[in-house]
């Protein structure tokens, strides 16, 4: 018979699996970016925010704060390579202007995650080890969730421009099921062996999927059939701000 750890880890593969794909949907538009020697309108917050929260479940991952979650450092270590290979491309093809908040943003992003860091290993240092591993999972995995939060908001946006407009070309099809298919996976993977660090960003993942798809369903009939290159723009913006399913297990 097939025990639940090994359940779990085969859904947390196919989860790295399609969070990869995720991960690599931006590259599009950084070859784009590339060809042009120029961001344009390209904005870096999207990878910012995924940076950020990437780093931070790397923190929960790590054996002296969550042990045994070797699928969590596997796939938010590649999104960090993946984000900060787009960031690096952003900041040699921006402008002085353009570079200023985002470089800013990083800085702090990259302090505050030190600070994190070195305050939950030595505030908790004098536990005993089992309850230490307990704090420090509660600890980060309380800051996960909660810029987890705030980053599955973000397709809030664009699906009231659904709604107004009655168009889905700004939500393409396959990043949203996509999006749901990786939320549902790392819900599942949460559940097998409860994890409600991971539960709650990937449950309103999933949510937050299901809706896109039901808009999708709605309104694909009234959605206009052209302007293929602000679908592309959209798509990679998209990929990176409304899909952070993978990044928060």
């Amino acid at each position: 018979m097939v025990n639940a750890d090994t359940v779990r880890s085969i859904v947390g593969i196919i989860g790295n699996c399609i969070s990869l794909g995720l991960f690599l949907s931006p590259v599009p538009t950084f070859i784009n970016i590339v060809k042009k020697g120029a961001v344009e309108q390209y904005s870096a917050i999207p990878y910012l925010a995924t940076l950020q929260n990437c780093m931070l479940w790397l923190l929960y991952g790590m054996p002296f704060v969550h042990p045994h979650s070797i699928l969590v450092l596997t796939i938010n270590g590649a999104g960090l390579v993946f984000e900060a290979t787009y960031l690096a491309i952003y900041f040699a093809y921006a402008t002085r202007n353009q570079r200023k908040k985002p470089a800013l943003i990083l800085m702090l992003e990259i302090v505050f995650v030190a600070v994190v860091s070195v305050l939950v290993l030595t505030l908790t240092q004098n536990y005993e080890i089992d309850h230490r591993n307990t704090v420090r999972t509660l600890i980060v995995g309380i800051l996960c969730v909660i810029f987890g939060t705030f980053m599955y908001a973000s397709p809030l946006s664009v699906m009231k421009m659904v709604i107004q407009t009655k168009s889905v070309k700004y939500m393409p099809f396959t990043l949203s099921l996509a999006g749901f298919l990786n939320g549902i996976c790392w819900t599942a993977y949460a559940l097998i062996r409860f994890d409600i660090f991971i539960l709650i960003p990937n449950g309103l993942g999933t949510l937050s999927g299901a809706i896109q798809l039901i808009l999708y369903g709605c309104y694909y009939r009234t959605t206009p059939k052209d302007d293929d290159d602000d679908k592309e723009v959209q798509m990679s913006t998209t990929a990176v701000a409304n899909h952070h399913g993978g990044l928060n297990a």
